[in-house]
């Protein structure tokens, strides 16, 4: 393994001096991360599964929305969404939730946007075009690392003893729309956690994601796409939607099935459920927009595993089976006027009577508080 131990860590940081700092205002730098060799794995009730030799080539049909040509529009018009124009690309925000609404097909985005990442210093761990979704492996931030003068000294030569201590991981979703595409970015996070009664264990755990570095890679993409540089910064800087206007969600009771209840209409409760399931890191393998229905993979980790919850931070789980369910969006009642009720369902689309309906409900319920 090539982090650094604490022993080694506290040795780097005397050496430094304690100086620290971003590269010439840089906020991200993936790309010598490209070289490293150890790669993180989801914890084990998220993991990411083999997709069963579904990739596809760029270029070939990206959305798994594109053979519904009458799904409804993609972006609400509604005040609750800050929009930002630059040239024909807009970036919309909700709340803490960006995207970039793109005047083309996804059949010319999906090859700019593969490339995009590859450019950035990632490697791909899912590149499927059917799904219309790319995510890249655990990479670390390397401007988080400290640049003095002894780093700079050693750096070219003992480059694998500095670390951040933390992985940062993407994924891109691309939808179609009547009148172009939807890119959606979310980052997940882990970080080293020091523990024990010597404070000598380091152990992986996941830290919250990052909605600056979800609209940092939303700008640059904007950039790459054609926009100038300050056009996508303004952008960037666009407001928030009212704070007010906050979707928030509460367990349902007496459902047939394990559900949720979302302060939104469907469009919103749509946008807000997949960034969700994305940050959260679910498997989704396939949506409908039109009858609002997520395909996802989730693995439960209630079953005993002496290793602990985050214990295969670092390895690959092969003894636990992901299971497919439904994530179903329904219309509210006349009571609930303006609410989406979010119902986990079978992979056949029938209620879930086993505990692990109701705890991928609160999972959601966590994201989308």
């Amino acid at each position: 393994m090539r982090t650094l131990t604490v022993s080694t860590l506290a040795f780097a940081a005397a050496l430094a001096g304690c100086s620290s700092g971003f590269l010439s205002g840089e906020k991200v730098d993936y790309r010598s991360g490209a070289r490293q060799t150890t790669g993180l794995e989801v914890p084990p009730d998220l993991t990411q599964l083999a997709r069963e030799g579904r990739y596809q080539a760029p270029g070939a049909v990206v959305s798994a929305a594109g053979s519904n040509t009458t799904a409804p529009a993609a972006a609400a018009t509604t005040s609750s969404v800050a929009p930002a124009a630059v040239g024909g690309i807009r970036m919309l925000r909700d709340g803490d939730l960006r995207w970039l609404q793109i005047p083309m097909p996804p059949e010319q985005v999906w090859p700019q946007l593969r490339q995009f990442w590859l450019d950035s210093g990632f490697t791909l761990e899912v590149d499927d075009a059917a799904a219309g979704i790319l995510e890249t492996s655990w990479a670390e931030n390397r401007v988080k690392l400290p640049q003095d003068g002894v780093r700079r000294l050693l750096g070219g030569v003992l480059d694998g003893l500095f670390d951040s201590g933390e992985r940062d991981r993407f994924r891109a979703r691309l939808e179609r729309t009547p009148t172009g595409s939807e890119v959606y970015i979310s980052h997940r996070g882990a970080q080293q956690v020091v523990s024990g009664a010597q404070r000598d264990e380091v152990r992986w755990s996941l830290r919250p994601s990052d909605p600056q570095l979800e609209a940092e890679f939303l700008s640059r993409l904007m950039v790459r796409l054609g926009s100038s540089t300050e056009q996508a910064q303004a952008a960037t800087q666009s407001p928030a939607a009212d704070p007010a206007a906050t979707a928030r969600a509460r367990l349902l009771s007496g459902a047939p099935t394990p559900s949720l209840e979302v302060d939104d209409g469907f469009e919103r409760a749509w946008r807000r459920v997949g960034l969700a399931l994305d940050r959260s890191g679910f498997t989704v393998e396939d949506r409908n927009r039109s009858d609002g229905v997520y395909f996802v993979r989730y693995v439960d980790t209630q079953a005993p595993d002496e290793r602990g919850f985050f214990g295969r931070l670092f390895g690959a789980d092969e003894a636990r089976e992901a299971q497919r369910y439904r994530i179903a969006l329904l219309g509210g009642t006349a009571a609930t006027g303006e609410r989406t009720v979010v119902a986990v369902q079978t992979a056949e689309g029938a209620a879930i009577t086993a505990p692990v309906g109701q705890r991928i409900a609160d999972v959601l319920l966590r994201a989308l508080r």
